[in-house]
């Protein structure tokens, strides 16, 4: 647990040097406030971890200061000192949310037992809020990385070998892949379980404040930096720190981040000692790095040190056959958060989906999937209700059309020896062209021969080995 702050707040000035005294002594660190409003100010300002006020205060008073501190939700443990030993002030005090309540005067070694619960408590709260963080992560990638195609199931694989490996590792893969759940699902899965999982995107931090985020910064270090302030890498010891979009991050700050991998040390900025960093990395970028190095816009040796191992995730259009189960997840999920029937999607809607591209991958498909559940009237989820962007903007041509059409067919007979593919399809193909252009010409063979381009005795020949019966197309 990092270092406690102590907010201590009596008028009496021998009070305060006491406990001042005390509370250095038990390696916590002390700020004062001698009235009622300064202490007010200092549990806002300074977030103390424990607070122990006097009941009478200029200002004031101690019950005036807890009341208004936890109406404000603070969640200080706060110790009411009082100098008048009365059941109500008692009642009061703990109806107001105290943690504990010490009558002056008081023995030092009394007051050290309640700052040892209070204490206990603090590390209580912060495990349990620590546990319920790594549930949340736990379910999240448990669930939300999911997938049964053969990329998919190689990719688990890797993390299956490497999880347990104290190794960096660089993820590959497109914008909306999965990046970070991927990393979190190789965090859960490691010997860092217990620690924290820090994630941080180059991409989205401004590249002035990029090192202060990564480093922290010391009280002072620069205009507006009124206390010191831990970074990304101390927020992560013993655990696991992501670096999502590493290829944006700025040149001079690479051999900074190059540094820490190797010497596991780093300085705040404004810092003169350094610190020493236990975390594993995970890097991830949708950037080609090869490319970047030969422009001289990613350092070579931190491309090294990075790639440890390189796990490359498929985008959604080289996994087309993970659309409907990951659709279900998704469905499913909304399900629980917005209420109502559980919806599904019709068969129309699934081809559609096959057919699309993906650009935006596993996120577009999460973004297109919650606008259809919260806006369809209908439990049934049709092509219209998805409004995927190529049905909005674009018709497939033609030849798009046939294609889908066969693909499925291609894929489930293909591969089995010889099938005489072409004489077998090509009558399919043939007889809705001749019988579509004979409906139009009702039944005028002459006619239909000049729309199709080919000799009256070849038409007559095809419509014989068709078996399409002319009779029913004329009137």
């Amino acid at each position: 647990m990092s270092e406690i702050k102590v907010l201590i707040a009596d008028d009496d000035e021998s009070i305060l040097w006491v406990l001042e005294k005390t509370l250095t002594g038990k390696k916590m660190r002390v700020i004062k406030a001698s009235d009622g409003p300064s202490a007010e100010e200092l549990l806002k300002t300074e977030a103390p971890s424990i607070a122990i006020i006097d009941i009478n205060m200029p200002g004031s008073g101690g019950l005036a200061v807890l009341k208004g501190a936890k109406e404000a939700g603070n969640e200080a443990a706060i110790i009411i000192m009082t100098a008048e030993s009365t059941m109500k002030n008692t009642l009061e005090a703990m109806k107001l949310g105290a943690f504990d309540y010490i009558t002056k005067p008081f023995d030092i070694g009394e007051l050290e037992i309640i700052l040892d619960r209070a204490v206990e408590n603090l590390r209580l709260k912060a495990r349990v809020s620590s546990l319920k963080e790594r549930l949340k992560e736990k379910l999240a990638t448990e669930t939300a990385f999911i997938g049964k195609s053969k990329a998919v199931q190689d990719v688990f694989k890797t993390v299956g070998k490497i999880a347990g490996k104290d190794v960096t590792i660089l993820i590959l893969g497109e914008s909306g892949t999965g990046k970070e759940l991927l990393a979190r699902l190789i965090h859960s899965n490691s010997g860092r379980a217990e620690g924290p999982f820090i994630a941080i995107n180059s991409a989205a931090v401004p590249k002035e404040l990029m090192e202060s985020e990564l480093f922290g910064f010391e009280k002072g270090a620069f205009t507006g930096a009124i206390e010191a302030k831990k970074g990304k890498f101390e927020l992560a010891e013993s655990g696991t720190l992501f670096l999502d979009e590493v290829g944006d991050m700025p040149i001079d700050l690479q051999a900074k981040l190059l540094r820490v991998i190797q010497e596991k040390e780093f300085y705040k900025v404004g810092g003169r000692e350094s610190i020493k960093t236990d975390v594993r990395i995970i890097a991830a970028t949708n950037q080609d790095l090869d490319r970047a190095v030969s422009e001289k816009k990613f350092r070579e040796d931190l491309l090294f040190r990075l790639n440890g191992v390189t796990v490359t995730l498929p985008p959604l259009r080289d996994r087309k056959g993970d659309l409907p189960l990951l659709s279900e997840f998704f469905i499913e999920k909304f399900h629980h958060e917005f209420g109502g029937a559980i919806k599904s999607l019709s068969s129309r809607s699934i081809e559609a989906m096959e057919n699309y591209k993906w650009p935006g991958n596993v996120r577009e498909l999460e973004n297109i999937l919650r606008r259809a559940v919260l806006l369809s009237p209908s439990n049934n989820l049709s092509p219209e209700d998805l409004n995927l962007p190529q049905s909005r903007h674009k018709k497939e041509s033609l030849e798009e059309i046939i294609s889908a059409r066969l693909k499925p067919f291609i894929e489930k007979t293909g591969n089995k020896g010889k099938q005489e593919l072409y004489d077998f399809i090509m009558p399919f193909m043939e007889r809705p062209l001749i019988r579509l252009v004979l409906e139009k010409t009702r039944g005028n063979q002459l006619q239909a021969a000049e729309v199709l381009g080919i000799n009256r005795n070849t038409l007559r020949k095809k419509i014989k080995e068709l078996n399409i019966q002319i009779d029913k197309l004329k009137d």
